[in-house]
């Protein structure tokens, strides 16, 4: 390989500072750059760059908190540059202009901020995406928190004695926190990771370019039913956006679809009135007996094995002879993860002492719960951390 020349090539392509290129060839290009990257990477890049991601993250953290974005694209439009300055922001935020500096200065290694002077600088396609009214600046807040509990990791295991975490009451969270309280009921008591939180979950990101209704057979599956009868139940199923979703595409399919989640979850769901509303826990006795499909998205990986046959029990004794479980969560694969699957296996670890699950993992939970696997519903060339469905049907009526 002649080495110069692809420096050159790198060079050339990126002179002009923004590719345009359009979001397939993005994401390919992005591959074949992580992939060159790694290759070239000796130990030593790879340590600092690993050691050294946290402080990046909590710079861009520390901005979005003091709305800095915000401020930035305020005055930024206002100007006929672009450019601010660093007393005016610190005015703005009222903050100290030396540390409001510190923080900016901080970001212009990462894209976020270009720097012209010692005290002036101008956003770049970046900044936008961190002010308040955009979904990534909660996930900055949602993610740069976890980092709190995550860290406490190498404490917990000391501790334990380096046992797989399995306790939903004993999980390195409670560890951190130094309380039995759970992750979900911590997160009620702080209404700005709350709010961070239900931002993630409600984002782009958590909704992947293909839905489900796309690539599972729902025509097939879900059908015969009297308008009368329960057609499909979203167990847990938060503000009831599969639902809404479902029902403007298969508006003809008979029967009636009911939201289940806890009464402080419902309050704020929005939804037409065709979609019946029930407060419920999944731990109790399922209100709904003999529905056509009783679904859940991205429920069960946040429990570990013991309350998750708990929960797929309950739906069990409520199904009846041709009702169907529909599981919407990741189904890892058995090598070669993923790194963005890698970590949330490691979130669920140290939230909930539960996992992201392998296809074989799920199997052996449904089978302890008295159920079959069907099939494995997936679209046509899923990635590794791409979301499946995964239908399964009780084993016997005994």
């Amino acid at each position: 390989m002649d080495i110069p020349r692809l420096i050159q090539s790198i060079n050339l392509a990126t002179a002009s500072g923004n590719l345009d290129v359009d979001p397939q060839q993005r994401a390919e290009l992005y591959q074949a750059c992580d992939r060159l990257k790694s290759q070239c990477e000796s130990p030593l890049d790879k340590t600092l760059r690993l050691l050294y991601t946290c402080h990046q993250a909590i710079t861009v953290r520390l901005a979005v908190d003091l709305k800095l974005f915000d401020a930035i694209a305020k005055l930024s439009s206002e100007s006929e540059d672009s450019k601010v300055r660093v007393g005016q922001l610190a005015e703005d935020v009222q903050a100290d202009p030396k540390l409001v500096g510190r923080i900016m200065r901080s970001l212009v290694p990462l894209d976020i901020l270009k720097q012209h002077t010692s005290d002036t600088f101008s956003p770049t396609p970046c900044t936008a995406a961190y002010i308040s009214s955009c979904w990534m600046s909660g996930a900055v807040i949602f993610f740069t928190h976890l980092f709190l509990f995550v860290s406490q990791l190498p404490e917990f295991f000391q501790q334990k004695g380096w046992k797989n975490p399995d306790d939903i009451d004993d999980s390195p969270f409670n560890f951190a926190l130094g309380s039995k309280a759970g992750y979900f009921e911590y997160l009620s008591s702080k209404p700005y990771y709350q709010n961070a939180f239900d931002t993630v979950m409600a984002s782009p990101y958590r909704r992947e370019e293909k839905s489900w209704l796309d690539f599972f057979p729902v025509e097939e599956k879900l059908h015969g039913q009297s308008p009368s009868d329960v057609l499909l139940v979203d167990v847990g199923g938060g503000r009831g956006k599969d639902l809404q979703t479902f029902r403007e595409k298969f508006p003809y399919l008979k029967g009636r679809v009911v939201l289940q989640d806890l009464a402080h979850v419902l309050e704020s769901a929005d939804l037409p009135g065709e979609i019946e509303i029930q407060a419920h826990s999944f731990f109790d006795e399922q209100p709904i007996k003999n529905a056509k499909a009783y679904y859940l998205r991205t429920v069960l990986h946040d429990w570990p094995d013991k309350q998750a046959v708990e929960i797929l029990s309950r739906l069990r004794e409520a199904m009846g002879p041709s009702s169907l479980l529909l599981i919407h969560e990741k189904a890892m694969p058995e090598t070669n993860i993923p790194w963005m699957a890698a970590i949330g296996d490691m979130t669920m670890m140290t939230a909930f002492s539960s996992a992201e699950r392998t296809k074989n993992e799920w199997e052996i939970l449904l089978n302890k719960a008295g159920f079959k696997l069907n099939r494995v519903w997936k679209p046509e060339g899923t990635s590794a951390q791409q979301q499946v469905i995964i239908e399964g049907a009780i084993h016997s009526l005994e």
